[in-house]
């Protein structure tokens, strides 16, 4: 073993041992605040599942409502289940009667969860559908899908789901029956399949490009008899004969997949409803729901000791010290990671459990993350693929990687909601991006020829690393959390006399925290340089 190999054990001794000393200080200082403000938060629920007497943070409305729906939730993905599985069973079903089955069901979810206002999600699909079908062998057709559903992407907020009174006095009565949960907000996710359904469909009038055999050479999976996503995504369902009015319906409602995703395409989704996925067994799928059940438990004791969200809520963070407000926006940021892994799992859980496999969302933990690229890739995972395969690419793609970025992340933001402070965190992370893919591809171009290059090369992407956690943060903060005004608040508050040392120990601690991430790399891969 050579000198740098024997330099960089001792040097990730010393990184874990100021690892647990960091956390350990965190969690004191956490553990501290909520203890010394509780009486002051607001969003404290007086007693948690798991201690009882001891509040419990629900001060997220997201986190709070799917928290108090999830017994009934879960009695719904039982009997959907079970009616799912048993019909497939013993009537041997495949993707026409599976699509008329769960289309039935999915509506009478609906039904209970938006009311009357099925009937707006139903009428814009199928608007959407004739388009498609009418317009997809044109050259101008992807301008008409857009612009379609951006329309109703942007009026549907705009006008706030619509009231029926605005068709006549007579329809008036249909306010009362709105049901439960505010149909434009799931709609979001409506829209993104109405366009994967629409360029599946066109491609699918083109001569397909995917070559499955020299795929089948390159994908572990394949070689092991099994289908991957990327060959159920290629196959191309989306054709006249196996492409029905039903089948369509069924994709854009699908009940474990409407509310929040994972996003999955019309051809992945069409050809599993036919065939179920065999990527995963029974045993790895029963595993896969024990480690949920361990993360909401982890949750439940997260949100009864750290009242991180609360502090935002109450906007007591304001307050607070340099030091305590980054351990507080640290611990927001975990707490919104832990809240969406939550969300999906489960949701990706109740689909695998029917045969329906989709992209995994934040296979990576937030705290092992040094790059914008990695990040997005890794953070809202299926949303990135879609974005990739029906906007970056027909964009022109990395041909034009500078302008799409930015085309891309504002659409990001307005899919999320008509909000200034989510297109700042859109054009935040956009201007973050340009010195990252600059840099990229400087370092890909620069060839290392000694030791002493390879650890001047490593050091240097650890500062860039660190740059990059620090911009990351402040954009996510701004964008999901404290929006701009708050960001300003939450700059200024470490450019003071106070605050310069603690954002200099911040930053040190975001440069060893990369350094952590390089070793766990080179443990995964067996390469001695960081990627």
């Amino acid at each position: 073993m050579d000198r740098y190999e024997k330099w960089k054990q001792r040097e990730l001794l010393v990184i874990l041992i100021y690892a647990v000393a960091f956390y350990a200080y965190a969690l004191r200082i956490s553990l501290r605040l909520s203890h010394d403000h509780y009486l002051k938060l607001r969003g404290l629920s007086p007693s948690g599942w798991l201690i009882p007497n001891r509040r419990n943070d629900v001060s997220d409305a997201q986190w709070r409502n799917f928290r108090g729906n999830l017994p009934i939730l879960s009695f719904v993905f039982a009997v959907f289940t079970l009616i799912a599985n048993g019909s497939r069973s013993l009537f041997n079903l495949k993707a026409k009667g599976m699509g008329i089955l769960w289309l039935s069901l999915s509506l009478v979810y609906l039904t209970y969860l938006h009311g009357a206002c099925v009937v707006y999600i139903l009428s814009i699909a199928t608007a959407n559908f004739l388009l498609v079908k009418v317009f997809a062998r044109t050259k101008f057709f992807p301008f008409l899908l857009w612009a379609f559903n951006l329309f109703f992407l942007m009026c549907n907020r705009i006008y706030e789901g619509y009231s029926f009174s605005i068709f006549g006095r007579q329809f008036e009565f249909l306010d009362n029956f709105r049901g439960t949960f505010r149909w434009h907000i799931c709609f979001n996710f409506v829209v993104l399949r109405m366009i994967s359904f629409g360029y599946d469909y066109h491609w699918g009038q083109l001569d397909s490009h995917f070559d499955q055999e020299k795929h089948v050479t390159r994908c572990s999976l394949c070689k092991l008899g099994k289908t991957c996503y990327v060959v159920r995504q290629e196959k191309g369902m989306a054709s006249d004969s196996s492409c029905s009015f039903v089948l369509y319906l069924c994709y854009l409602v699908y009940a474990p997949l409407y509310i929040a995703g994972p996003i999955i395409s019309f051809n992945a989704f069409a050809s599993q409803l036919d065939v179920p996925q065999n990527t995963h067994s029974v045993k790895d799928v029963a595993r896969y729901g024990l480690r949920w059940l361990f993360s909401f438990l982890l949750m439940e004791l997260m949100t009864q000791f750290f009242y991180y969200n609360a502090f935002v809520i109450s906007g007591l963070w304001r307050e607070l010290s340099p030091v305590e407000i980054f351990i507080v926006g640290y611990g927001v940021l975990n707490f919104m990671w832990l809240k969406f892994l939550l969300l999906w799992r489960y949701f990706r859980f109740w689909s695998l459990v029917n045969g329906i496999e989709t992209v995994e969302n934040m296979p990576n933990c937030i705290n092992n993350c040094y790059s914008l690229e990695t990040f997005w890739k890794t953070w809202h995972a299926s949303f990135n693929r879609w974005l990739i395969r029906y906007m970056y690419i027909p964009l022109g793609g990395s041909r034009r990687k500078f302008l799409n970025v930015w085309v891309v992340f504002t659409f990001v933001a307005v899919w999320h909601d008509l909000e200034w402070k989510l297109l700042s965190w859109a054009w935040l992370t956009c201007l973050f991006f340009m010195p990252e893919m600059l840099l990229k591809s400087a370092s890909n171009a620069f060839k290392v020829q000694s030791a002493f290059g390879e650890f001047l090369l490593r050091e240097l992407k650890a500062l860039s690393g660190a740059v990059t956690i620090t911009c990351l943060m402040m954009a996510n903060l701004a964008g999901y959390v404290i929006g701009p005004s708050g960001l300003s608040r939450f700059v200024s508050s470490f450019l003071s006399r106070e605050g310069l040392p603690v954002l200099g120990g911040v930053f040190f601690s975001f440069y060893v925290g990369t350094k952590l991430m390089f070793h766990i790399q080179d443990l995964r891969s067996g390469v001695h340089s960081p990627r």
